[in-house]
């Protein structure tokens, strides 16, 4: 992925495990399989004789857990997060899962998501008498459980995240019990899987299940908490099913190849916008290449499709160090050469199709556009596997100010010229949803379009702040 040179990033991935004795093992390597959703942090949190212990750090999985850091992490249950952050919420502070301890138990939580009320609720507590020690909107949920303190466990969890609205994906560790829970509109990814009929695990994304040899049970129901403990696990409400708006970058750009949501493949949903996209645009060419690596997938199914060749015009260097994970505007732009190189030999005197899964300011495709041009391509033509991007998110995802989003206010034309490409053109917003296959006409099965079109499932609040502003999680 080029997430860190083109600014577009999922915050997070959350991974819980609840019955295996080598549970911190068991969330080190579901983490792993995560860390394409956060290169930032990482942190795992384990249940020991009834405490909870935390191991977490800046850094890489591996960075993270190296030498006998995991050793420090015995228990049968853990959770465990992966993060992305911007400049203001570095910190090991900001550092999750996040751990509140009490005289009435502890607590450790790990989210991901961006609750839209959360400045509000903020306001409220504090003038209750509440003291924030992160800026994480994960602090809040804890806050508002405190404030439920005579109410039974359960009872407290569901109030609380009764008050929340946006996106959420929550995983809970207490002595006792690990808990789940998915906004109204299900708008994260949050699957359910089981070892061995006897072991629960929850992860953002299945790939996480296949690294550790579990099979996915289900996807997390909107506004659904389960509960898992030593009597097994059971489901609960803490709020009405909405109609469901999954995020369709997931299946555009964020989530593996390898993972499934809600029973449709990464890699085949992929494909499938990329067979649409030819559908909908004619393009007289000698090559189809993608950018590497979410792009791939829908570029075979251009190539399918349009029955042009499918070639390697763009290979990525994978061993380029973490200085070009940063997530700054410099560093970006600085970065595309050492991130990718064109093959001459196969983009030399060729009219080249150039697949892509998005273009959010524009700055990394025209440089691609410029390699291509440099590299010999006679004609290079850009097609995207979704349509434009032309207002923020406010749910989590690190998408700009819609004045630094390359699509708003200007005309495909407009946008061409800009990159220096022959032609350019998307994928209408009717081919994303039917080519992923969710069928938007189920109230069960929707999507989440607010990034193309402006118009957002939930209620945005004046002082809700943009992912960019805040700690993202």
């Amino acid at each position: 992925m080029l997430s860190e040179l083109r600014g577009l990033n999922e915050e997070c991935g959350v991974f819980g495990i609840w019955g295996h004795e080598n549970a911190a093992q068991m969330a080190y390597y579901g983490l792993h399989a995560l860390q394409h959703r956060g290169q930032e942090a990482a942190g795992i949190c384990t249940v020991h004789d009834d405490h909870l212990l935390i191991e977490k750090g800046e850094g890489l999985v591996n960075d993270v857990f190296h030498g006998d850091r995991l050793n420090k992490l015995p228990g049968h249950a853990a959770i465990g997060h992966v993060r992305y952050t911007t400049d203001g919420g570095r910190g090991i502070e900001n550092v999750q899962p996040l751990v509140f301890r009490s005289t009435t138990g502890s607590l450790a939580i790990a989210h991901n998501g961006n609750v839209t009320n959360a400045s509000e609720l903020k306001r409220h507590l504090e003038r209750q008498g509440s003291i924030f020690q992160s800026t994480s909107d994960t602090e809040v949920l804890a806050h508002l459980i405190k404030k439920n303190i005579s109410y039974p466990q359960n009872e407290r969890l569901k109030k609380a995240l009764a008050q929340l609205q946006g996106a959420f994906a929550f995983v809970l560790l207490t002595e006792d019990a690990l808990y789940v829970a998915q906004d109204p509109n299900g708008m994260r990814p949050l699957s359910l899987g089981c070892i061995g009929g006897e072991t629960w695990v929850v992860a953002s994304e299945t790939s996480a299940f296949d690294l550790i040899g579990a099979e996915t049970v289900r996807s997390v129901e909107p506004g659904e908490l389960v509960i898992i403990d030593d009597k097994g696990i059971r489901s609960d409400r803490f709020a009405p099913k909405a109609n469901r708006a999954i995020c369709s970058m997931e299946y555009i750009y964020f989530s593996r190849p390898d993972s499934d949501i809600d029973g449709i493949n990464i890699h085949m949903a992929r494909k499938r916008l990329g067979k649409r996209l030819a559908q909908e645009v004619k393009i007289d060419a000698d090559v189809v290449t993608g950018v590497p690596d979410s792009s791939i997938s829908a570029a075979i199914g251009f190539a399918e499709e349009s029955g042009i060749p499918y070639e390697m015009g763009l290979i990525k260097n994978r061993y380029v160090g973490r200085t070009f994970i940063q997530p700054s505007q410099e560093l970006r732009e600085r970065g595309v050469k050492m991130k990718l190189s064109p093959v001459r030999q196969v983009v030399e005197g060729k009219r080249v199709v150039m697949v892509d899964d998005s273009i959010v300011r524009g700055t990394t495709s025209k440089k691609i556009v410029k390699m291509l041009r440099d590299a010999g391509a006679k004609e290079i033509h850009v097609v995207i596997s979704a349509p434009p991007l032309i207002a923020p998110c406010f749910y989590g995802v690190d998408i700009s100010t819609d004045s630094e989003l390359i699509a708003t206010g200007r005309t495909t034309e407009e946008i061409c010229e800009l990159i220096g490409a022959d032609s350019l053109q998307f994928l209408s917003a009717k081919g994303l949803v039917e080519a992923v296959g969710r069928n938007d006409e189920d109230p069960n099965r929707g999507h989440c379009l607010g990034c193309f079109t402006g118009n957002y499932p939930t209620n945005i609040f004046a002082d809700t702040k943009l992912p960019h502003e805040k700690e993202l999680v």
